[in-house]
C-alpha cells in the first residue's frame, strides 16, 4: 500500500492474533515494525518470525498500564529509528462475567489495560507526532462496542470508551496533521476462540451474512490500508471488520 514502506510502526500486544498477524503484515509491506508486548516470548518470537523474512523489526517489552513502560518503549523506538509514524493500539484483555458475578478487580483490570492503556500510549506517542506534525494513531475496538453482549460489562464499556476516545483526538489532532481512527473487529478466529465450543462456534457463524469466521488477517489488512496514504482523508473513522454482523 502507498506510503508504508520504511515507516516506523508500533504495534501494541503483537505476541498472538491479531497483533501478530498485523505486525507481519506491515512487514511485508516493507515498514519498521516495533513489538510492544508485555510477554517477552511471544513478542520476541514475532520478531524472530519476521527477522528471518529479512525485513527491520525491533522488539521492546512493554506494559501498557505502566507510565514508566510506555516511556522507555517510545525512547528505545526514538534512539533506533528517529521517528514514530504510526501507532496501532492492539493491546487488550477480556474478563468476562456477567454483572451479578463480576468482581471490582475484574472490571478494573479490563478498564485499566484495554482504555487507560490506549489513553497513555496514545498520550505519550501523539507528543512525538506533534512534533513530527504527522502521524497515523489506530485503535480496537469491538463490534460489541456497537450493539452490547451478555456477560461483557468491562469489556464493553472498555471499548466503547476506545470510540470515544477516537473521536476526540480525531478533532483535537488532526490540526498537527496526525489521524485517528478505529478499527471494530468482530469474529474473529484467534486463540480465545479457539477455546469456545463448536456448538457455540456454530450458532455464532450463523449471525454472520458471509457465513465465516474472520481472520487476523482481515483485520490486519484494515490497519495497513488506514495507516496507508490511501486513507490520507479518513479521520474519526470506526471500520468494521466482521462480516456484516452490524449492519
Amino acid at each position: 500500500m502507498r506510503g508504508l514502506k520504511d515507516k516506523v510502526i508500533i504495534i501494541t500486544g503483537a505476541g498472538q492474533g491479531i497483533g501478530r498477524a498485523t505486525a507481519i503484515r506491515f512487514a511485508q509491506e516493507e515498514a519498521r515494525v516495533v513489538i510492544a508486548e508485555v510477554n517477552e516470548s511471544t513478542g520476541q518470537s514475532v520478531a524472530d518470525e519476521i527477522v528471518a523474512t529479512g525485513r527491520e523489526v525491533l522488539f521492546t517489552p512493554m506494559d501498557v498500564t505502566q507510565r514508566e513502560s510506555i516511556q522507555n518503549m517510545v525512547s528505545v523506538v526514538l534512539k533506533r529509528f528517529g521517528r514514530i509514524d504510526v501507532l496501532v493500539n492492539n493491546a487488550g484483555i477480556i474478563q468476562d462475567k456477567t454483572l451479578k458475578k463480576m468482581t471490582d478487580g475484574e472490571f478494573d483490570r479490563v478498564i485499566q489495560v484495554n482504555l487507560r492503556g490506549t489513553y497513555s500510549c496514545t498520550q505519550e506517542v501523539a507528543a512525538v507526532m506533534r512534533e513530527q506534525q504527522s502521524g497515523v494513531i489506530l485503535n480496537a475496538t469491538s463490534v460489541v462496542a456497537l450493539y452490547g453482549n451478555f456477560g461483557q460489562t468491562n469489556y464493553v464499556a472498555s471499548k466503547s470508551g476506545v470510540i470515544g476516545m477516537t473521536k476526540v483526538w480525531a478533532r483535537e489532532l488532526g490540526k498537527d496533521g496526525i489521524r485517528v481512527n478505529a478499527v471494530a473487529p468482530g469474529f474473529i478466529e484467534t486463540d480465545m476462540v479457539k477455546n469456545i465450543p463448536e456448538k457455540v462456534k456454530t450458532k455464532m457463524i450463523k449471525k454472520v451474512p458471509l457465513q465465516r469466521i474472520g481472520k487476523p488477517e482481515d483485520v490486519a489488512a484494515v490497519y495497513c490500508f488506514l495507516a496507508s496514504d490511501d486513507a490520507s482523508y479518513i479521520n474519526g473513522a470506526v471500520i468494521s471488520v466482521d462480516g456484516g454482523v452490524v449492519v
